[in-house]
């Protein structure tokens, strides 16, 4: 019997397709990403509709609905890990959008980027921090934030004294 593709992408993974796994994955990916989310799915469904169901049922079915943590810790953590792997601009793109849309501060996200640097490295941060730029841009988030981070020279003001 051959194998059929789904010619429309509202064809591509209907409702039920996946059983219970498969309808909490398409709940949980909704939830962080909208309706932007099962759009991405169901287009990439009508070619490669095995791979399609995978990504809704592991990362989101699976992972994303453990009850540990919060959509918010998930997101920061997705941005940080997809900034430090340095070749997934794409899906940090995705993400950054996500982490807004599950309530993450525009500050709270410029700072896990800038903390990256650290353990990835500056050039990893800056490809980012580029991210970061364009999503908050079509975000209508203006750049800078103002009131996040410490004041430098106020921190170097209040350093203690080590002169004898």
């Amino acid at each position: 019997m051959p194998h059929t593709t789904p010619s429309t992408p509202t064809q591509a993974l209907p409702a039920g397709t996946g059983g219970a796994r498969y309808e909490l994955g398409a709940r949980m990916l909704s939830q962080v990403d909208g309706p932007a989310g099962l759009a991405v799915v169901e287009q990439l469904a009508q070619s490669f509709p095995d791979f399609a169901r995978l990504l809704v049922e592991f990362p989101f079915g699976d992972i994303y609905a453990r009850p540990a943590l919060g959509l918010r810790e998930r997101e920061l953590a997705t941005v940080a890990a997809l900034c430090a792997m340095g070749h997934a601009l794409p899906q940090l793109r995705v993400h950054v959008h996500a982490a807004l849309h599950v309530g993450c501060a525009p500050a709270e996200i410029v700072e896990v980027v800038m903390q990256m640097a650290v353990y990835a490295g500056f050039p990893t941060a800056l490809n980012g921090l580029g991210v970061v730029r364009e999503v908050f841009a079509a975000s209508g988030i203006q750049l800078p934030l103002h009131g996040n981070g410490p004041n430098v020279q106020d921190a170097e003001d209040e350093a203690p004294s080590t002169a004898a």
